[in-house]
């Protein structure tokens, strides 16, 4: 998966390289653009989100033309922007805890006989609906800061573990840990709000399911390494072997894959045209007086 911003920057690249007279005008629409859809995602205020995309691109400046990698402009723009993101952050009395606990995004029983009554769904069958994706939006803005700005470089942006890693500081296998917790919470957000719209048929009265089986609460912790395609060859035979005989797991892959495939597929929130255009003749004036002053 190719992010969009990945595109606008490699198109800012070669741009800057053209040296064509409207060059900077052009790749600094972009930049803005890419910056203020990930601000907005992360501060999810709009005037944190245009503060943001405004002291970045001024701090981009003076080395836009001296990057000729875009994988580098890249790491270099989410990081000064997840750090002025994190910053400005506005508090609220609703503010989740820091740590998300894997036990208790894992589904319970109930949730089990639900998954055993619908079964599995298929998530290339399910778009994203306009009200989707506000609930959607909604269940990353209840992530802690510091899994939203994995699972939003990561899933929302489409940025690779490393590069994830390289941004935030972590170790590639932290970053992995907390993307699979933070889809977790985001499916269960999103499930919970959707039952609360259409709540789903009572399960049937069969055989009672056990308590979160022990085997498939160590499933619960692959999944996300699954659907990625980074478990091994011998964890994946035994998950596939397991998945094959449980319909509960095998419902809430697909509902975890869904939420995954919706948050790829969210729309970007829209910048200000009027704002935008305001603020590149300022930046573009202020290249011209840190030109001047070399």
């Amino acid at each position: 998966m190719v992010s969009l911003m990945r595109q606008e920057i490699e198109q800012a690249i070669q741009l800057l390289k053209s040296e064509q007279p409207d060059s900077m005008e052009k790749a600094l629409a972009l930049l803005q653009d890419s910056v203020f859809s990930f601000s907005m995602r992360v501060c999810q205020q709009r005037e944190d989100a245009e503060d943001t995309m405004q002291e970045v691109l001024v701090k981009s400046l003076p080395y836009l033309r001296k990057f000729e990698s875009p994988k580098a402009l890249v790491v270099w723009l989410y990081k000064v922007a997840k750090n002025r993101c994190l910053m400005s952050r506005r508090k609220s009395k609703f503010e989740p805890k820091q740590s998300l606990s894997l036990e208790e995004l894992m589904p319970d029983r109930h949730d089990l006989e639900q998954f055993a009554s619908t079964g599995p769904i298929n998530p290339e069958s399910l778009a994203l609906r306009s009200e989707d994706a506000q609930r959607l939006r909604d269940a990353v803005q209840k992530l802690p800061a510091d899994y939203r700005i994995i699972l939003v470089l990561r899933d929302m942006e489409g940025l690779t573990d490393d590069e994830v890693a390289e941004i935030t500081g972590l170790l590639r296998g932290t970053v992995r840990v907390r993307l699979h917790r933070a889809r977790l919470f985001v499916r269960k957000k999103f499930a919970s709000s959707d039952q609360q719209r259409t709540p789903r048929r009572a399960p049937s009265q069969s055989a009672p399911l056990p308590v979160r089986p022990r085997h498939c609460k160590e499933m619960f912790a692959e999944l996300s390494d699954y659907l990625d395609d980074q478990l091994d060859d011998s964890l994946c035979e035994e998950l596939e072997a397991h998945l094959g005989g449980c319909e509960p797991c095998q419902a809430f892959l697909s509902s975890l894959e869904t939420i995954i495939k919706k948050l790829r597929k969210s729309p970007n929130e829209p910048l200000d045209r009027k704002k935008a255009a305001v603020l590149r003749t300022r930046l573009l004036a202020l290249q011209v007086e840190l030109a001047a002053r070399r």
